[in-house]
């Protein structure tokens, strides 16, 4: 039989075999046998390549942000602890560095600055006037009250208005050994005969201007402008402090008890340490 009469057959036996509902023994259902054995159809495969790759895509995200959250909290608890450590310590020990520095600078600088305060002051009182005498010299008065709060009077003059008695009564009493302090009133003024200031400012190895300056701030207050006639000033003589004020009452009171009592046992101290010294030698 040719090959055309045999396929014309077996055609004819499959067609008998599906009319049977049996199969032909030597044809194999290839659809059935994948099923049977666990292999789905194309679209099932990429449904299957699908999913594995949104579950692996997944679980690396998954991982990914594990990584992520690890660090900061790596970050935080580790570096940034000791950090944080370490600015304070730095902080603590250079407040208490600074605090200590402070101190000891501040004390040791007070001590040496004020270790040659004079502890009970002698004052020298001159009053300027050609009208008064000392039983009527309120300025002189006011002086020597105010000064009690830091020492004593020693010696009141009352001298009148001349360049060369002015000059001479400074001059002597600075060189007494129980005067560390003058204080004049009186011939400050802007009149020919207030030559206080001319007679006493050649005698001065330093001048103090800061006295006049905060002097006439202060007297502001009580004669407002009228202040700039006031020439009050101060210096040294002989390692002696010398202040010379207006002779007005009220003038006098304030710059002593304001101006003066405050500093004079310092202003003492400093002047007279240099002058000591020389003495010495």
């Amino acid at each position: 039989m040719g090959y055309g009469g045999g396929t014309v057959v077996g055609c004819r036996i499959g067609e008998a075999f599906r009319s049977a509902g049996r199969k032909p023994r030597h044809m194999v259902d290839f659809q059935e046998r994948d099923e049977s054995r666990g292999f789905g159809s194309d679209d099932e495969d990429a449904t299957d390549e699908e999913d594995a790759s949104k579950v692996g895509g997944s679980e690396t995200a998954d991982e990914s942000d594990d990584v992520t959250d690890e660090k900061p909290a790596t970050d935080a608890g580790e570096g940034g602890e000791h950090g944080h450590d370490h600015e304070t310590n730095d902080h603590d020990e250079h407040e208490h560095g600074h605090d200590h520095d402070e101190h000891e600078h501040g004390h040791g600088h007070d001590h040496d600055h004020h270790r040659h305060d004079v502890d009970h002051v002698g004052v020298a009182v001159v009053t300027i006037s050609s009208s008064r005498s000392i039983e009527t010299d309120p300025a002189g008065d006011a002086i020597e009250s105010a000064i009690e709060a830091t020492g004593e009077v020693v010696t009141r003059e009352l001298i009148r208005d001349d360049f060369d008695t002015i000059q001479g009564i400074v001059n002597r009493l600075a060189d007494r050994e129980d005067v560390d302090l003058i204080v004049t009133a009186g011939g400050t003024g802007v009149t020919p005969d207030d030559v206080t200031i001319e007679a006493v400012r050649p005698l001065f190895s330093k001048e103090l201007p800061g006295f006049g300056e905060l002097f006439r701030i202060l007297s502001h207050d009580d004669i407002g402008t009228k202040v700039v006639a006031t020439r009050a000033t101060a210096g040294i003589v002989e390692g002696v402090p010398v202040f010379c004020m207006p002779g007005s009452e009220n003038a006098v009171r304030l710059g002593t008890e304001e101006i003066i009592v405050p500093e004079a046992g310092h202003l003492a101290g400093l002047a007279s340490r240099g002058q000591d010294d020389a003495d010495e030698e």
